[in-house]
């Protein structure tokens, strides 16, 4: 399917001036939706795709795809500057990012978000243009075996992400698989804890719960603190050093292969693999306690992981039609639209098509670091605004984003309460990623294993007796054994000690 000459001439498609105009428009519109909190790129593209009707298929797809990946490099800016993740794959950048803002290190970690986020986009795109096929042939090996395995072993990142109070970790844990609970049974269609409640059949929604957590949680702790201002002394930096770049140069090309491969995976999104991408880059690191606490590779881990999944998403879509989350699902409604039908025949029946919209890739990948690194300093100076002023609209616009996820009241009324939950937590120093990467994978978790009991008439040992679902179990018992020595090894296992947020 690959051909240098096709690539060249898909290059000279997406360079003419109405394809780069579109992959432009789609960029620009893609990281304003990622700065704000709940939008998501699966709404924008919805809502923009009967407007691509009177454009020619190429530039329209060209577009829609820009305002996917355009997303993930916009959805860091307000985790980093007020502790606003607008999308779940932007948690574990608020951890380390929000803590950089405070020190007056918004700039930096701006950057080099943007920056990670290019070198993992180009990653992420040069696998999908040689390796496509063959990879998406290694997805399509996944059964729900192998997909609890692999949700198992995120879950078993808990013991590294409760730092010393794990006992409160698992506690945290342990109510984010309850919170899954509420709603329908996946696969039987049951309701579960609604207790009556027609708002709870469609289950709580877990961007209203990021966005109490994280947003509300901390405004809370400002204004019981009284702080004047998030960050208030010395001057701000607005770009990182090359020293800071070094650091993170292997952070890089780690996080981008940890996203790429498993975003192969259909319902593997950036909300998971950027949970192991910082995991993985904590135990690697030499100073893991610097993580939680404005480590500069905590920002550009999670960011290279969520852009390589993002463009890693294309390969089983372009290859075989199937869409690994619901943005490319979306895409996947666009493409059909134009009579077009991803798939291998895709690729002999419309090569110009499919190799212009991958060269535009590679040219939105440069016009999302143009457009981002530009604005850090505007977006760097949020932390010297008053919290007085800034809390206010903090809040404002955290009900707007909870809102706008369903045009629901109630999503507003989740992210009160838990802003009043991640309040407390913070109180009675609680680890809030456990509960929230506890949610993100629970869902997954449930059907996989309801799936394969259903496939083994109940026996467990189907993870077993499969390799691939074995190795991921054989890694997660590993993880979580080494977790448990080091907390040992540390001084032992602080049942109520005091966590790092």
């Amino acid at each position: 399917m690959f051909s240098m000459n096709l690539l060249f001439q898909g290059f000279a498609s997406a360079i003419s001036p109405v394809n780069l105009l579109w992959a432009l428009v789609g960029s620009t519109l893609g990281t304003l939706v990622g700065v704000l909190p709940g939008i998501g790129p699966s709404s924008a593209i919805a809502i923009l795709l009967p407007l691509t009707t009177f454009l020619a298929p190429t530039p329209a797809i060209i577009m829609m795809a820009a305002i996917y990946y355009g997303a993930m490099y916009g959805g860091s800016t307000t985790a980093i500057v007020v502790n606003i993740p607008g999308e779940a794959s932007s948690v574990p950048t608020a951890l380390d990012g929000y803590e950089m803002a405070k020190q007056g290190r918004a700039g930096p970690a701006l950057a080099i978000s943007a920056i990670s986020s290019w070198v993992a986009g180009t990653i992420g795109i040069v696998g999908l243009t040689f390796f496509a096929p063959i990879l998406a042939s290694f997805a399509l090996s996944f059964g729900p075996p192998e997909y609890f395995a692999l949700m198992f072993m995120g879950l078993s990142l808990i013991i590294s992400l409760s730092g010393k109070a794990l006992f409160k970790g698992i506690i945290g844990a342990a109510f984010g698989l309850l919170i899954s609970l509420v709603g329908q049974n996946p696969l039987t269609g049951a309701a579960r804890l609604t207790f009556g409640s027609d708002d709870l059949l469609a289950g709580v929604n877990f961007i209203s719960i990021i966005i109490g957590l994280f947003a509300l949680g901390e405004v809370f702790t400002n204004v019981e603190q009284r702080v004047a201002l998030v960050y208030n002394s010395g001057k701000i930096d607005w770009l990182p050093k090359w020293a800071d770049i070094w650091m993170c140069r292997w952070t890089m090309v780690r996080s981008s292969l940890i996203g790429f491969f498993m975003g192969l995976l259909p319902g593997c999104a950036p909300a998971v693999t950027t949970f192991v991408a910082y995991d993985i880059e904590k135990r690697c690191s030499k100073t893991p306690e610097r993580f939680g606490k404005g480590a500069i590779e905590g920002v550009a881990a999670p960011e290279g992981a969520n852009n390589a999944t993002s463009s890693a998403g294309f390969v089983p879509l372009f290859a075989f039609g199937l869409p690994t989350g619901p943005a490319l699902a979306v895409l996947l409604g666009g493409f059909m639209m134009y009579g077009l039908q991803p798939g291998p025949l895709l690729f002999q029946n419309n090569a110009p098509f499919v190799w212009a919209v991958i060269a535009s890739m590679y040219l939105g990948n440069i016009i999302c670091l143009i457009l981002n690194l530009p604005l850090i300093p505007l977006w760097a100076r949020i932390a010297r605004i008053p919290f007085p002023v800034l809390g206010p609209l903090i809040v404002l616009f955290s009900v707007i984003g909870a809102y706008s996820i369903r045009f629901l009241m109630f999503d507003v009324w989740v992210a009160l309460l838990f802003g009043v939950i991640g309040y407390f937590m913070r109180k009675l120093r609680f680890p809030v990623a456990p509960l929230v990467l506890s949610t993100v994978l629970a869902s997954m978790l449930e059907t996989s294993l309801s799936q394969s009991l259903m496939l083994s008439g109940g026996s467990l040992g189907i993870f077993f007796t499969r390799p691939i679902s074995l190795c991921f179990i054989a890694l997660a018992l590993a993880s979580i054994a080494r977790g448990l020595w080091m907390q040992v090894k540390s001084g032992g296992v602080e049942a109520l000690s005091d966590a790092d947020d």
